[in-house]
């Protein structure tokens, strides 16, 4: 198996979702079903088949998370600075700016799992990141993109 990599923030998330839904959701969901029992006849019981389903939703996310966490290469960013020699690397957060529309962006380079663009969280293997990867301060970046090349220029890259 092919191991994934992934920010030690993003695999301690998911260590604390994983947490919570084995310690707190899960009991409370077999606690519901218990209780709907009670209530007799389970064919019509609204209150046992949502609650089934909440289990099934909660059983396929702790699995979801096992696996990711399974395959995943934990990266500490901090730790690899000091030989990043201000290279864009893989945890680095960037700041850009695009050449054509003088927006400035900041964003962070983290796995698949756990890219968020609401967060700023992109994707190493999105095309942004991997124009990025390997590049420092006051490079010039050309990304290809679906509706033409955007010219960024690296502002900061950042270790945090």
């Amino acid at each position: 198996m092919q191991k994934h990599p992934m920010t030690k923030e993003g695999a301690d998330a998911l260590q604390t979702e994983l947490t919570k839904l084995k310690k707190e959701d899960r009991p409370r969901i077999t606690e519901a079903i218990a209780t709907a029992r009670e209530h007799g006849d389970l064919k019509e019981n609204a209150e046992y088949h949502a609650a089934r389903e909440d289990q099934g939703l909660i059983e396929g996310r702790i699995q979801q998370i096992e696996a990711v966490l399974s395959l995943a290469q934990v990266i500490d960013v901090t730790k690899l600075a000091a030989n990043a020699n201000g290279k864009v690397i893989f945890g680095a957060t960037v700041t850009v700016l695009n050449v054509d529309t003088d927006e400035e962006l900041t964003y962070k380079i983290v796995g698949h799992d756990e890219a968020d663009i609401k967060h700023n969280k992109i994707s190493v293997n999105s095309p942004i990141a991997r124009a990025l990867i390997g590049k420092q301060e006051e490079d010039e970046v050309i990304v290809a993109a679906p509706k033409g090349n955007i010219d960024y220029d690296i502002l900061k890259v950042q270790y945090i």
